[in-house]
């Protein structure tokens, strides 16, 4: 006895129905796991009011570095200068006073603050409030590209 003849042959194809839902289940679960995965450090920031500041090209500029140990120096001029330097003090108020009388005299000034990196993240914010409130209206970070 012969079987009789199949209309359709074997199919070499795979069935991904299964595969698919499998996937859209996984893809479920770390939608929802990833919110709960963030990590981070908790840290304590110093607190001090800053803003937004505007910048305009015909100003004069004053270059202000932070000392790893505290101490402040700057340069005043035309264009950002950050090879020599006019005048420093040695600490917050004394610098705070000088550059504040440069505020006043011409008001446009564009003032922009480089710090060492080893100087304290502290020190840098608390000069950047002083000069806030010293008067100073446009203040800028200078960074250098890794090398």
């Amino acid at each position: 006895m012969r079987k009789p003849a199949k209309k359709h042959g074997p199919k070499a194809e795979m069935n991904v129905v299964p595969y698919i839902d499998v996937m859209l289940v996984l893809l479920v679960i770390f939608m929802v796991t990833a919110p709960m995965l963030t990590q981070g450090i908790k840290i304590e920031l110093p607190k001090v009011a800053a803003q937004a500041l505007a910048s305009d090209a015909q100003q004069q500029i004053l270059t202000l570095s932070v000392q790893a140990g505290g101490g402040y120096y700057w340069s005043l001029g035309s264009e950002l200068n950050t090879e020599k330097h006019t005048d420093s003090a040695v600490s917050l108020d004394e610098m705070t006073a000088k550059v504040s009388a440069i505020i006043a005299a011409r008001g446009d000034t564009q003032v922009y603050i480089r710090a060492d990196q080893d100087a304290g993240y502290a020190t840098v914010v608390a000069g950047i409030a002083a000069l806030q409130q010293g008067g100073v209206s446009n203040l800028g970070l200078i960074t250098e590209a890794p090398q």
